[in-house]
């Protein structure tokens, strides 16, 4: 199987699949999200911009954003949110991540810095109405760390190769 289409599936999956835990269980699931399903998608996204063009990437999140309400129409709003969110943190993540020189995995790791800021931010604010700074601050914190353990994982599968 090409392994565009095999992280275009992962990162697709694992996005409904936080969506629709957060839909199901509240806030609280957030953080053990962010660390193992956002902190995947935040390494994917940055394997994918090397290999589709941003509006792919745009399309993918509007897209997961769609299957999470066709799924779950009750999760309408924390579709909605994800996808503002996760559109706004990859367009912070992607201006980072074109600029930066080194090897990919240093530069998904510093984007994904910025990236997990913006959508630990956004997310709880538009999905459940306010500011929740403790969910803010563990969301952030489990994104940066997943973000880097899917980096090095997904390095060293494409090293494998």
């Amino acid at each position: 199987m090409n392994l565009t289409i095999a992280a275009i599936a992962a990162y697709a999956a694992a996005m409904i699949a936080a969506n629709l835990s957060v839909a199901t269980f509240g806030p609280w699931v957030s953080p053990i999200n962010a660390f193992i399903l956002i902190g995947l998608d935040l390494a994917l996204r940055d394997w994918l911009h090397v290999r589709l063009r941003m509006w792919h990437m745009g399309a993918l999140i509007a897209g997961t954003g769609v299957l999470t309400y066709l799924l779950n129409p009750a999760a309408g709003q924390i579709a909605v949110a994800s996808s503002v969110a996760f559109t706004a943190a990859a367009l912070v993540d992607w201006s980072i991540f074109v600029r930066m020189t080194g090897s990919w995995a240093k530069r998904a790791n510093a984007s994904n810095i910025a990236g997990a800021a913006v959508d630990s931010l956004v997310f709880p604010m538009l999905a459940f109405g306010m500011l929740m700074p403790h969910i803010v601050a563990l969301q952030f914190l489990a994104k940066v760390v997943g973000g880097a353990v899917w980096t090095y994982l997904l390095e060293r599968i494409n090293h494998a190769r």
